[in-house]
This record gives C-alpha cells, structure tokens and sequence, in this order.
C-alpha cells in the first residue's frame, strides 16, 4: 500500500507516520512538509509550499490520503488564517489526491463537527466534511476526537487545563468526552486507510477512548 499523509509533524500525525512507517503492509508513505523529516527507506518526504502545492507531482496518486492538517485560533492569529489551515489547504490537498486517482480519504476532523454550527470551529470543521464528501471518493471516513491526550511541541494551556480536569474527573466523564490518546486516533486513521470501506463513514469520540 502507498500511502499519502499530510501533516506528518503534528501530534497526530506524526503517530500516524511512525505506524507507518513500522507497518509491514504499507509499502511506501509520501509525507510532502514544509521541513525536513528523518530518512526512512519507506518515506519520500518532498518540501513544498502548502500556498503552491504542485499540482503535476506524481506523488499524489497513492491508496489512500490521510489528512492530520489543523492548528488553534491562537497560532493561526485570525479566523481567515485558521480556515486556511483548516479547510481550504487540506480540501486543495485532498483535490489534487483525487484527480490523480486516489481513491480513499481519511480526515482527523473534530468533535462537533457541523457546517451549519454557530460556533465558528465546529463550522469550519464540518464544512471541510462537507466538501470533502463532494469529490467523489470511493472510500471517505471523518475521524471526529474531542481532546487530543499527548504531549505537543507547542504549549496550548487550555487544552492542558481542561485534560487535566477530564483526567482528574475519570470514568465520571461520558465517553465521548473523555480523553482520546494520540496513538488511538492515530491507529483509527491508519485503520480507516487500510481497510478504505466503501462509501462516508464517521468515528466518533466515544470509538477512540
């Protein structure tokens, strides 16, 4: 299986990338960066400007795309720069995937993802669902987490408060509020990719516990 993955050096995704990469059915991972990642014999890590993505590259046909793209309204600054991370680079991603032939796509999207929300998250979140269910791929899965359980390389206090709270809290909390480990979302994503099940498919929260 040749997979491709965008996002490879978040949290997420750089659990998806080590499984992977690890995984004996996986032939080969294309992980196009904006850095340089580690040499692996199985990886082909191309440098690219996610503002001018290279529309004529060969490596966007693979099995299956696993998109792990997003960021926090305090990284991005501003809502028009968290749409771009979130919505229009991993919809443009996931076109040039599919006009080249590839025909499964994985998204880790959110919790409450719904295009018609009245919060502004949950809204971009589902309208990238929404699009992405529009481009025809045979197989499609939305893998929705709450809060993300690992240790990131950017500090992000809210998010480590309330995990804090949600540990604390334990089993009292309903399942598809508690804590979904990275490695599990990972292995969901992963999963989803290999499998590729036809038609839209949801995992939900309360399946990444």
């Amino acid at each position: 299986m040749k997979l491709l993955l965008v996002g490879s050096s978040g949290l997420v995704g750089g659990h998806v990338l080590a499984m992977a990469l690890a995984d004996p059915r996986v032939s080969s991972v294309v992980a196009p960066t904006r850095r340089a990642l580690p040499a692996h014999p199985k990886l082909q890590a191309p440098i690219v400007d996610f503002e001018a993505l290279p529309a004529d590259a060969a490596w966007w046909q693979a099995d299956a795309v696993i998109c792990t793209l997003g960021t926090t309204m305090r990284s991005a600054g501003s809502q028009h720069a968290f749409r771009r991370v979130d919505h229009d680079v991993p919809l443009a991603v996931a076109k040039l995937a599919r006009q080249h032939g590839t025909p499964c796509h994985v998204l880790n999207s959110a919790i409450g993802a719904d295009a018609d929300s009245r919060f502004f998250y949950n809204r971009v979140k589902g309208e990238l669902e929404r699009d992405l269910d529009r481009l025809g791929f045979r197989s499609l899965t939305h893998v929705r987490p709450g809060m993300i359980g690992g240790k990131r390389h950017e500090q992000r206090t809210g998010e480590r408060v309330f995990g804090a709270v949600l540990t604390l809290l334990g089993p009292l909390v309903p399942r598809r509020w508690r804590i979904n480990p990275a490695p599990r979302i990972a292995q969901a994503l992963l999963g989803a990719a290999m499998q590729a099940p036809p038609g839209v498919h949801i995992v939900s929260s309360d399946q990444l516990v």
